[in-house]
C-alpha cells in the first residue's frame, strides 16, 4: 500500500524486482559510524531490544513530522549510544541525570521535543530522585525506560528491576528480598503521584506487544506535542548476551518471566488538574540580584569617586568566626568591585555551626575574566581571629599583607613572610558603638592600605545594604576609623617591629 511518509511505508520497484514496502527510517544517519578504533564493532547485540525501541521512537517522531525539534537525551549505559543512530539534537549526560538535564532543556526551549531514554540501572538505581522529582513536577518530557532487568552494560550486576530468584554476578545465589530487597516497580511507582499524565508499561515479547508498545511510545511523543506534562513508557525488553540466551528463548523469558512480574498495563491516562496561574513569574536579571536598573546604576557610579585600580587581578581571603561578618565583608568587597566595572568572585567556606564555627571566604577582583574563584596564595588575608592567622598567614607570599585583628602577634608565632599589619578592629569597633562593625573598620584599613577599590564606593554600598540609621552612622564611622588608623598609627612614625606593623 501507498503511504505519503516514505521512510515507513513505501511502494517502490527495486532493481530486483522486489516491492519496497518498509525501510530504514530517516530519523536514522545513513551510516552509523564509529570512532576509528571501534570502526569494526556493533554497539547492541543480536537480539537486544535497543534497536527494536529505537525503531518505535524513530516511526512515531517521524510520523508526528518533529524531527528537526527533536532533543535526546542520553545517560551512562547502553542506552548511551542512540546519539551514534538518531538523526536529532543529541545530548549525553552523567549516569541518571537524564530527567534533570532534560528538564532545563525543555524549560529552556519549550517548543522542543525533549526525550529521556534511559536503562533500568540508570533510572531505577542512581537515578531514582532525578526520575521521580521530574514526574512530580509535571516536566514536559517523554520518557522512555528500557527495562532489561539487568545491568547489561557493564558486566551484569544486579539491578533494581533484577527479578527475585535471578542471578547476577552481584547476586550469585539469585536476588533475594531478604536480603537484596524486592524489584522495583517504576510505573506503579510514579503513577502514585499526581502531576504525570500518561504511564504504561509494554513489553518486547512478540509482534502484538510490539505493535502495543509503537502505539504508546506515539502517544507519549503526541502528548508533549500537543503541550501536555510528564509521559512515562516502560519498555520490557530482552538482553541476550548478559542472560545468556538466544534471541529467540530471550523474548520467550520476556512474556514468561518479565511480564508476571511486571504486568503490562496504562497506569496513567489522564490530565491532572493544575493551578490556573501556573505561569513562572518574569523578572529581569537586576530584580533577580536586587541590583538597581542600568540608569540608576550609572547614575551612582557617577557620584562615587572615580578610583583606577593599578592591578590586574587582586586576591583577598577573609577568615575568622562566623558571627564576625567573615562572608558578609566579601560581600560588600565583591559588590564594590561590581560598582567599579571590575570582574569579581566570592567563594564562601563555613562549617555547620552558625555561630562560633569556622569561617573563611575567597573575594577575587579582576580587570580581565577570572577562571577560577579559588585562591591558593592571596594577595591579602583579613585574619579576624588568632585560629584564622595561623592556619592561613603562610600562604601569604612576601609580597602579600596580612591584616590582624588585634594589637600585635602572637608571642610564641613566627613572624609570616608577608608584611603585617595588625590592627585592633574589635576594640576600635566597640568604642564605636557596636563590635558588629569590627568587618568595616578591616574594610577601611584594607581600601587605605591597598587602595584596591575606592572609599566613596564602600561607603555607597554601606548606604545602600544598612537599612538602620544608627548602625548606618556606626559603619560610616567604622570606615573611617579604619582608614585613619591606618594613616596615623601604621605609618606615621612606624617602625617595624618582630611582630610587624604594630601601632
Amino acid at each position: 500500500m501507498a503511504n505519503e511518509n516514505k521512510g515507513i511505508l513505501e511502494q517502490e520497484a527495486s532493481p530486483n524486482g522486489y516491492e519496497v514496502i518498509h525501510s530504514k527510517s530517516p530519523l536514522f544517519y545513513d551510516l552509523y559510524e564509529r570512532k576509528a578504533d571501534l570502526k569494526q564493532q556493533t554497539h547492541y547485540c543480536p537480539g537486544c531490544g535497543h534497536g527494536v525501541a529505537h525503531k518505535l521512537i524513530a516511526e512515531a517522531l517521524q510520523e508526528l513530522g518533529v524531527q528537526d525539534k527533536t532533543i535526546f537525551v542520553s545517560p551512562v549505559g547502553c542506552s548511551v549510544f542512540a546519539y551514534y543512530y538518531f538523526d536529532v539534537g543529541n545530548v549525553q549526560v552523567a549516569h541518571g541525570r537524564a530527567p534533570a538535564a532534560a528538564t532545563a532543556l525543555k524549560r529552556a526551549c519549550p517548543d522542543r521535543i525533549v526525550i529521556s531514554y534511559q536503562g533500568d540501572g540508570d533510572l531505577a538505581a542512581i537515578g531514582t530522585a532525578e526520575i521521580v522529582h521530574a514526574a512530580n513536577r509535571g516536566e514536559k518530557i517523554s520518557v522512555f525506560f528500557v527495562n532489561n532487568a539487568i545491568y547489561g552494560m557493564t558486566g551484569g550486576q544486579m539491578a533494581p528491576t533484577t527479578l527475585v530468584g535471578e542471578k547476577s554476578t552481584t547476586s550469585p545465589w539469585g536476588r533475594r528480598p531478604g536480603n537484596e530487597g524486592f524489584p522495583m516497580h517504576m510505573a506503579e511507582l510514579l503513577a502514585t503521584l499526581e502531576a504525570p499524565v500518561y504511564i504504561e508499561r509494554v513489553a518486547l515479547s512478540d509482534n502484538k506487544n510490539i505493535m502495543k508498545a509503537r502505539r504508546a511510545v506515539r502517544k507519549a511523543l503526541e502528548l508533549q506535542k500537543d503541550g501536555a506534562g510528564f509521559s512515562f513508557v516502560e519498555i520490557l525488553s530482552p538482553c541476550p548476551t548478559i542472560w545468556g540466551k538466544d534471541p529467540v528463548e530471550a523474548r520467550r523469558w520476556v512474556a514468561e518471566k518479565m511480564i508476571p512480574t511486571f504486568p503490562l498495563n496504562v497506569f496513567r491516562d489522564r490530565k491532572p488538574e493544575m493551578p490556573v496561574n501556573n505561569a513562572p513569574p518574569q523578572r529581569t536579571v537586576a530584580e533577580v540580584l536586587e541590583i538597581a536598573p542600568r540608569q540608576e546604576a550609572d547614575a551612582k557610579a557617577a557620584q562615587v569617586v572615580s578610583h583606577h585600580p593599578h592591578f590586574k587581578t587582586f586576591n583577598i581571603k577573609i577568615a575568622g568566626f562566623g558571627g564576625q561578618g567573615v562572608l558578609l565583608l566579601g560581600q560588600l568587597l565583591t559588590e564594590m568591585g561590581m560598582r567599579e566595572g571590575l570582574e569579581v568572585s566570592w567563594l564562601p567556606s563555613y562549617g555547620p555551626e552558625m555561630r562560633s564555627g569556622s569561617a573563611h571566604c575567597h573575594v577575587c577582583l579582576s580587570k580581565e575574566r577570572i577562571g577560577s574563584p579559588l585562591i591558593s596564595h592571596p594577595d591579602v588575608l583579613i585574619a579576624m581571629n588568632e585560629i584564622s592567622l595561623r592556619k592561613f598567614a603562610a600562604q601569604v607570599p612576601e609580597n602579600g599583607i596580612i591584616f590582624y585583628n588585634r594589637d600585635s602577634l602572637p608571642s610564641d608565632m613566627a613572624k609570616p613572610v608577608a608584611r603585617v599589619v595588625c590592627i585592633p578592629a574589635s576594640e576600635m569597633a566597640d568604642k564605636l558603638g557596636s563590635t558588629k562593625a569590627t568587618n568595616i573598620v578591616l574594610m577601611g584599613a584594607l581600601l587605605e592600605e591597598t587602595e584596591c577599590l575606592g572609599a566613596g564606593t564602600a561607603m555607597s554600598v554601606i548606604e545602600d545594604k544598612v537599612k538602620k540609621v544608627a548602625l548606618l552612622e556606626v559603619n560610616r564611622n567604622a570606615l573611617a576609623a579604619g582608614r585613619q588608623f591606618i594613616d596615623k598609627e601604621a605609618h606615621a612614625g612606624a617602625v617595624t617591629q618582630p611582630d610587624g606593623w604594630a601601632g
